[in-house]
């Protein structure tokens, strides 16, 4: 026996369904646009982040690269101790220490500082300058030194020698060269023209002393530490 279903009726399709349907097509649609677009926005910020970056950067070299620039301009104005040593004119084996001025503006030294040592050479003094028998020098003068201007700030010759040495020993083994007499210093300066607190500067020099039978010496000497320049 064979049995024959009748055919399903169709099933129709509401319209608020379908209405529902496009509305969630439609908001995905959406969503998905706003995805897109806050993607977009996301890159485009990053961009502006590493390009702003990129400005600070440029500008803060550029403000280092100004002040430097100005800090030049400052120090090529200021006035710049420098240490020398002549003959002097007041008697034969004499020597003049001379602080001049080779800056572009007038100096006014605060304070001219000394110590003598012997040691055997150069590399027997301390590596740094210790100033611990320091004493206050006669006041140079002119006090004011203007560009191009000298004054001297210490007076050594042979007659000097024995009174520096405290001991006879001492004496014989400089005269004899088994050790070398030093003169060393510290001029302290202010610059006229720089604000309160860049006003103090310091040069540190350093000379040898060469005995001789008959004649003597008084030569820039030591290592670096002992000649510098703030």
């Amino acid at each position: 026996m064979i049995v024959t279903l009748p055919a399903p009726a169709p099933v129709t399709w509401p319209w608020h369904d379908r209405i529902l349907w496009a509305a969630c097509l439609v908001l995905v649609i959406l969503g998905y646009v706003a995805i897109m677009l806050a993607l977009s926005t996301l890159k485009k910020i990053e961009r502006q982040t590493a390009a702003a970056k990129d400005a600070s950067s440029a500008a803060q070299d550029s403000a280092r690269a100004a002040l430097l620039i100005a800090q030049s301009m400052v120090d090529s104005a200021r006035p710049w101790i420098a240490i020398t040593v002549e003959p002097s004119r007041i008697g034969e084996n004499t020597f003049n220490v001379l602080a001049t001025n080779r800056g572009r503006s007038p100096a006014t030294i605060v304070e001219a500082l000394e110590s003598i040592q012997v040691a055997v050479d150069e590399s027997h003094l301390a590596r740094v300058p210790e100033y611990r028998n320091q004493r206050q020098a006669d006041p140079p003068a002119p006090v004011i030194l203007l560009p191009g201007e000298s004054a001297a700030i210490k007076t050594f010759g042979r007659d000097d020698l024995k009174e520096v040495c405290k001991s006879d020993e001492t004496l014989r083994r400089v005269q004899s060269w088994e050790e070398k007499l030093f003169l060393c210093g510290k001029v302290i300066y202010r610059d006229l023209i720089a604000p309160p607190e860049n006003q103090l500067h310091e040069t540190t020099w350093c000379c040898w002393y060469i005995h001789g039978r008959q004649k003597s010496g008084l030569v820039m000497a030591g290592p670096l530490s002992y000649n510098q320049h703030t």
